[in-house]
């Protein structure tokens, strides 16, 4: 599953994940560091990304526009990298199954 994060994850999250997420990339190594929700939006549902965010624009986006993309929500609050980490790679079925579900646009972890 090639997964999108999104400015408020960390960067150093690919390194971290990358033996299960290989395809994984972050907005700030593909120059979207300074580009809108919306921008960022169409960069993944053109490119076949899943977005990752604790944002929740992304999920108003979703909302109003449907997927793709699909939507990673982190719902953890203040946390830290390792957390997240731990997050992605603990439900790592769970996002795989979710990456193969056509009805799902939404999963929430936390």
């Amino acid at each position: 599953m090639k997964l999108l994060l999104d400015n408020n994850l960390s960067p150093k999250l690919i390194a971290q994940l990358a033996s299960l997420y290989p395809d994984a990339n972050h907005v700030a190594l593909l120059g979207l560091e300074s580009a809108s929700d919306l921008e960022v939006w169409n960069y993944a549902r053109q490119n076949g990304y899943c977005l990752v965010s604790k944002d929740s624009d992304f999920n108003e986006l979703l909302v109003s526009k449907g997927f793709p993309p699909k939507l990673i929500w982190i719902r953890l609050g203040n946390c830290t990298t390792a957390e997240i980490a731990t997050l992605l790679q603990t439900h790592y079925e769970m996002i795989m199954g979710f990456s193969s579900d056509v009805s799902a646009g939404l999963l929430e972890l936390q």
